[in-house]
């Protein structure tokens, strides 16, 4: 570790997807390395780092707004730097220092492994400095790192994606798909249940396109099955997959993998073939019902969430009912719901119909009202049973308030439950009886029937004990699916929800 910049402190925020958020936890990782330390909730950085998203139409208005915030700092403080990178880095490039001449350093999603040698040639040369490089240099699994938990994680297995969905940018920001070799990706979940974690997520774009990269078209079963083998490692999630490559072998592989949960987030995007073909999906509305309803045939208990645009250029009514038909046949556990929005650089911005906003605001609110519904109607089947919690830090906004905890089901469902009359810990588990349902989430009132102590529970323990290396939290443009910051409400899938 460096020593010119121990006393420098710094701030990372995140904006957008999981990628972005694995991402993240290696600048921090980096810039730990180099010697910096995270800054106190109430402190004023030496260093902000904006990790951006380009999928929403305003990221650029959201990013430049807090850029402007952080104007009069830096000129109060001559050694504060501001680092930009991220999607939106890699498409605006000379802009941001245009916009923001403040900004010390812009670098892309291939070059990450660069920003402590950028801050330090800012620092050095009093200019700014923009890097952007057109393809990976460093699969960023391989940088150091500082993960947000102690018992949860995620682990990339590709960056990059194949496909050319036309609401979609992240292709072009991110390249085209790379992968991990497989012993590479099952030696860092090893390194990472030594360290106490028990839960992991593995990233990627299009994470059952795995193995196209290999040549081996059923790299991803293969993967889950061998990452099943793994000894003490109690639970497997994966996000976000694509209709088009889901496959029977991944299907068998979740089925009859103990520690690979029943939980699958499945994107629709949209239930009309029409619309369908306007968004270069290449499946239509029979074969994603046919995978829904092989993965409820092989896992009855199987949680299933997805992603939908409403309001997409050209979408008629009946195209939105045939949405809303999906919807009611796939009874998914939840929907994160998107009214489209133009997003630069997508051939979707460019096309005709762009249907109005009170229209798409019409329709996004019958399919919320539906989804609500189904939603409630799903979690109260879940009355009555009892299941094994992972407990989680922060999730619970209220638990101070009202003396719970709050946790993670098998299958994702967020649990609040009574305090138990022992002590826990993140990263332990609690086995409780679910008393009550609500859209989006389940109570257990009664008393805890079981705690167990994990390791996991104990290396949360030993982080706290160690106040430098507490996790810090992200601002997320949208919430994210799994370990270690697990479903919410409100967004899912990747960066283009694939």
């Amino acid at each position: 570790m460096g020593t010119s910049q121990d006393s420098k402190s710094y701030k990372v925020v995140t904006y957008g997807c999981q990628m972005n958020v694995h991402d993240s936890e290696r600048l921090s990782g980096l810039l730990e390395d180099a010697g910096y330390v995270k800054a106190a909730q109430d402190g004023d950085p030496d260093l902000v780092v904006f990790n951006t998203c380009a999928v929403r139409e305003n990221a650029d208005n959201k990013l430049y707004g807090n850029l402007g915030q952080l104007a009069p700092a830096k000129t109060r403080n001559k050694g504060m730097q501001i680092a930009v990178g991220g999607c939106l880095a890699q498409k605006d490039r000379d802009t941001i220092v245009r916009k923001a001449p403040w900004v010390d350093v812009v670098f892309g999603t291939h070059n990450i492994g660069h920003l402590p040698a950028l801050l330090e040639r800012a620092r050095v040369e009093q200019q700014a400095q923009v890097e952007i490089l057109e393809s990976l240099e460093t699969f960023p699994s391989t940088l150091p790192t500082r993960r947000e938990s102690a018992y949860a994680a995620w682990v990339a297995i590709s960056v990059g994606c194949n496909n050319t969905c036309t609401f979609c940018i992240v292709p072009a920001l991110r390249g085209k798909e790379e992968d991990r070799r497989p012993g590479d990706v099952l030696a860092e979940i090893e390194a990472l249940v030594d360290e106490g974690v028990i839960e992991v997520t593995l990233l990627g774009q299009n994470v059952n396109a795995y193995g196209s990269d290999l040549g081996d078209r059923e790299a991803f079963s293969k993967l889950l099955r061998a990452a099943g083998q793994i000894e003490g490692l109690e639970r497997i999630r994966f996000t976000s997959p694509h209709p088009r490559d889901f496959t029977d072998d991944v299907i068998a592989a979740m089925a009859e993998t103990p520690n690979v949960m029943h939980q699958l987030h499945m994107p629709l995007q949209s239930g009309s073939d029409t619309v369908l073909r306007a968004m270069k999906r290449s499946y239509r509305q029979q074969r994603f019902l046919g995978i829904i309803n092989k993965v409820r045939a092989a896992m009855p208990d199987a949680a299933i969430s997805t992603d939908i645009i409403v309001g997409f250029p050209g979408e008629t009514e009946e195209d939105f009912e045939q949405t809303m038909h999906v919807v009611r046949e796939a009874r998914f556990t939840n929907a994160f719901t998107f009214q489209y929005s133009k997003r630069p650089g997508t051939p979707a911005a460019e096309m005709e119909n762009q249907i109005p906003k009170a229209v798409v605001q019409e329709r996004y609110n019958r399919l919320i009202a539906l989804q609500e519904e189904i939603s409630w109607e799903e979690n109260k089947k879940q009355v009555g049973r009892t299941l094994e919690i992972l407990v989680a830090e922060g999730e619970g906004k209220k638990d101070d308030r009202t003396d719970r905890l709050s946790g993670r089901a098998p299958d994702n469902r967020l649990v609040h439950f009574t305090r138990p009359t022992e002590p826990v810990r993140p990263g332990d588990t609690v086995t409780v009886e679910i008393t009550y349902a609500a859209p989006h989430h389940l109570l257990a009132e009664g008393p805890t029937l079981a705690v167990r102590r994990t390791r996991a529970g104990d290396a949360w323990e030993k982080r706290q004990a160690a106040p430098a290396a507490k996790p810090a939290g992200v601002m997320l443009g949208l919430p994210t699916i799994g370990a270690p910051a697990p479903l919410p409400a409100a967004a899912g899938g990747d960066c283009c929800g694939a």
